[in-house]
């Protein structure tokens, strides 16, 4: 009914770059929030960040200043660039989002999810 596909996770050295892409195809109205999750290993999956359909975003603290995240509404496409990357950031990283599948119906979508390594 609803996909998403992420794309864009791998290996960087501490101090680098990645950006993520996370695209949503199927048949649904609207989509309200997107929004990026990530879980590292023995911990629980955190919120990263999070846009909104009308540009208003939402970041967790340890990311502030570091990612950005941005959406393009046309390709319901949202994206997480990410710098400065740290060995902390490591994680599989999830892309969700709030779908309106019908008039009357909304619902949470997730990712497969990929994998993100800081490491040098």
């Amino acid at each position: 009914q609803v996909q998403l596909v992420e794309s864009g996770g791998g290996l960087v050295q501490p101090g680098g770059s990645l950006r993520l892409s996370c695209a949503a195809s199927g048949i649904f109205y609207s989509i309200y929030v997107m929004g990026w999750y990530r879980q590292a290993p023995g911990k629980q999956r955190e919120l990263v960040a999070a846009i909104t359909s009308g540009g208003t975003t939402n970041y967790a603290d340890s990311v502030k200043g570091r990612f950005t995240i941005s959406r393009d509404n046309a390709k319901n496409t949202v994206y997480l660039q990410m710098n400065s990357l740290k060995p902390e950031d490591t994680a599989v990283y999830y892309c969700n989002a709030n779908v309106r599948t019908t008039i009357w119906a909304t619902g949470d979508y997730w990712g497969q999810g990929t994998q993100v390594t800081v490491s040098s």
